[in-house]
Order: C-alpha cells, then structure tokens, then sequence
C-alpha cells in the first residue's frame, strides 16, 4: 500500500477541492491511501460533508496554515505546524512515500530542500512542468527555482528529466533540446555554450531548440535556467484566454450569429484541451531526496487526483533512486 501525504488546505479552494481529489484518487485505485495534512476538525468536517466514511483516507493533525499571499521562506519558520512543513517532515521520517501539495509553491520549494535535503550528487533541485505541443504534453526544467546556473546545473536538469519523463510520462527515448537564441552551437550565453559542449555527446540530445520550436515538439524535455522556463510556462499558461479572448472581440465586431460561432468553439476548445492544467495534476521538484508535487493553486478536484497519481508513479517506478544512479 503506497501512503500519499495531501495538503488538505493548500490551493485556493480548499479543504473542498483536495479532499475530494483523495476521495477520487482512493475509489480509483485501491493500492493506494492518502494522509490529509491539515487541522483535523477542518478535515473531518469535509469528509463527512462529501459523505466518505472509509478507512484509506487518515488525517495528520497540523493547525496552521500557509497561505498563497504568505512570504515562502518566512512562512515556513513562522509555522513550523502548518501542513507543508509537517507533511514534508512525516515523509523525510518515512511515515509516507510523497507529500503533495497545491499552496504556497515557493514555501514548498523551500520547506523541500530544507526537510528533505538533496538526492547523492545532485547540485541542485529543480522544478519542472509539463509543457503541451502538438504531438502531446513535453517536459520543461527548470521553470523557476534556478534563476542563475551553472552548464554542469544544466546537465543535470537534462538527466534529472530525462527519467522523469522516462518513467513518469512514460516516454520512451526522451529527447533533449536546450533552449537557447538559435540552433548554432556558437549562439548563447557563455553558460549555454559550455552547457552545449557538455551535452552534445548526450546520444539524446538534439542540440539548441528556439522559442518558435517549442510548440512543434523538437524535443521531449526542454532546459533552461528558471528564469527562461518561468518566462515561457507563464506565457504558456496565458494563450487559451487570450484565444479565447480574441475569437470573442470578432465575433462581436462582426455580430456573427451564435448557431454559426458554437461549432468554432467546440473545436477551439478541444484544441487547447492540451493547456489543461487538470490534465497534469501536478509536477516535482526534481533532486530532493524524496517525492514532492506542487500542483496549480486553483487546482480542480481531478487535477489534485492525477497530481496524487504522478506521485504514486515516482514511487512506484523509483525515479529518485534512477536519478542517483544516472547522475553517480
């Protein structure tokens, strides 16, 4: 039985939202139970009001609760009994697989690093995402933790999610693209450059990838340093509403009729189906030495079960021992 720690009160709609993701996750897969993190009146309150009384659903008792407006470092020394801190210490002490959560991304990070530590080798964690093309969700690291790197930092991104999208996203042979300014290897910064050098011998790299590329999967796991990635996932984030947007000024401009604009929209819709945060649940960060999610603040009840999922997967599949005997 695989144990997942849930923050029961992370995200903007909580407790609501991930307590019923766990209800969700425990009725669909039955090898699996999840340990609300969260103050436990709260939790039990919510249970019983979504009508679970089963046993695969235990609560952890944490008081405090960090939220979305909280200063990440700070928060988390200010309320060493808030669910990330305690949910992250009851993994590093082996009393769950995996703490997921949808708060405070930047407490997380920090709280992650701190409780867990890094993985043998690692120089430093990182973040991913999964990031939609045409052909399917890809994986983009790093997308915020690393505004400054290092080329060896870079390598390791690669091979950190290499495995992750090996194992997790299963993709057999994933190819590695480094972002850059254009395809030559003489374009970049000094730190792109050496980071090409070290990586073009990679018998899965496929070398520099440009911004206007990304969309077209060129590569499987796209790398850069946070700043770039957390650029180009926000960015990513932002193009279904600005479609959206767009279609709906013409069609008011126009003053088309609706019966001749609902078939349009059906289609668009299920075009940007791939933008779906839901769809992904949740991503890692990938190098601490353990299993950590972070998932979308407005995460849905689906989208905090498919995180739970993810997490069942990197267990499952032991990806942070695969990173440590790929990286050593």
């Amino acid at each position: 039985m695989i144990t997942i720690a849930l923050d029961a009160v992370g995200g903007d709609h909580y407790p609501k939202n991930p307590i019923a993701g766990a209800i969700q996750a425990v009725q669909e897969n039955k090898d699996i139970q999840v340990l609300l993190v969260g103050p436990e009146e709260l939790c039990k309150s919510e249970l019983a009001a979504q009508g679970y009384d089963g046993n695969r659903i235990q609560i952890f008792h944490a008081p405090d609760i960090i939220s979305m407006e909280d200063a990440p470092a700070q928060a988390v020394k200010s309320k060493p009994q808030s669910s990330i801190p305690v949910g992250l210490t009851l993994h590093a002490r082996k009393q769950c697989d995996a703490f997921v959560s949808a708060g405070n991304t930047g407490a997380l990070m920090a709280a992650s690093a701190f409780i867990l530590g890094r993985l043998e080798g690692v120089l430093r964690p990182t973040i991913s995402s999964v990031y939609p093309t045409i052909h399917g969700f890809r994986l983009m690291v790093d997308v915020g933790a690393n505004l400054e790197v290092k080329p060896e930092m870079l390598v390791q991104f690669a091979k950190m999610g290499e495995v992750y999208a090996r194992e997790v996203m299963n993709i057999e042979s994933p190819r590695i693209g480094l972002i850059n300014v254009g395809e030559e290897e003489e374009k970049g910064t000094e730190v792109i450059k050496k980071a090409h050098e070290l990586l073009k011998n990679h018998p899965n790299f496929v070398g520099n990838i440009e911004g206007r590329d990304i969309l077209h999967d060129t590569a499987d796991v796209y790398v850069c340093d946070g700043f770039t990635g957390n650029i180009l996932l926000k960015f990513g984030e932002s193009i279904p509403d600005a479609l959206q947007f767009m279609i709906k000024a013409v069609v008011k401009k126009n003053n088309l009729p609706l019966e001749q604009v609902q078939p349009a929209l059906g289609v668009l819709k299920e075009a940007l189906a791939p933008f779906d945060y839901q769809v992904v649940g949740g991503v890692p960060f990938l190098g601490v030495n353990g299993v950590s999610l972070v998932g979308h603040g407005g995460s849905s009840p689906l989208a905090i079960k498919n995180m739970i999922f993810n997490a069942v997967k990197m267990v499952e599949h032991q990806v942070n021992d695969k990173i440590v005997s790929y990286l050593n």
